[in-house]
C-alpha cells in the first residue's frame, strides 16, 4: 500500500516492524523517520546495544518499544553492520529476519495486534523484497496476523 508505515493505518494495537544493524548504528533509511514520530524506539535501540553483554541483543533478536498508546514499534536486528562486505554481500541476514518475525509474530497474536512495515531489509541492507515476503507470509500472514506493507511516496 501507498503510504507511510510510521502513520500505521487501522484500529487497534498496531506493530510497526524495522530491521536494524547489530553494530549500534542508527542514523539513516527508515530509522529516521522513526525518530521524527517517536524518540522512544531509537533511545531503546541505543540503550539495549550499549548494555548487549547483559541482554539478547544480537543477529535475530527484537525489542519492542512502546511508541504511544496503541503503537508498539519491534526493533528486529536482520542487518550484520552497515556496509556490503568486500565481496559485495549485502548486510542482510534473511534468517535474522526470519527469527525476529517470529518473534513479532508471538507477540501480535498475544496483544490482538495487526503489524506494520516499509519492505524490511531492503534499504539499505541490501535486501530482496523477493527474498523477503514469503518470511513475512509465514511467519505472519499464516498465523492469521494482519500486516500492511507500506511503499512511501514522498
Amino acid at each position: 500500500m501507498q503510504g507511510d508505515a510510521t502513520a500505521p493505518q487501522g484500529e487497534g494495537v498496531k506493530i510497526v516492524a524495522h530491521v536494524c544493524n547489530d553494530v549500534g548504528g542508527w542514523g539513516a533509511g527508515f530509522v529516521l523517520a522513526l525518530s521524527r514520530r517517536w524518540p522512544e524506539p531509537e533511545a531503546a535501540y541505543r540503550t539495549w546495544h550499549r548494555d548487549r553483554a547483559a541482554n539478547d541483543f544480537g543477529l535475530g533478536a527484537v525489542q519492542f518499544v512502546r511508541a504511544d498508546g496503541l503503537v508498539r514499534v519491534a526493533n528486529m536486528v536482520g542487518q550484520r553492520g552497515i556496509r556490503s562486505g568486500s565481496e559485495g554481500a549485502a548486510p542482510v541476514r534473511y534468517q535474522a529476519i526470519d527469527s525476529a518475525l517470529g518473534a513479532v509474530g508471538d507477540r501480535a497474536l498475544e496483544l490482538g495486534a495487526s503489524v506494520h512495515m516499509p519492505r524490511i531489509g531492503c534499504g539499505l541492507a541490501g535486501g530482496k523484497w523477493s527474498e523477503v515476503e514469503p518470511l513475512v507470509r509465514r511467519r505472519l500472514a499464516a498465523r492469521g496476523v494482519p500486516v500492511t506493507v507500506y511503499d512511501f511516496e514522498g
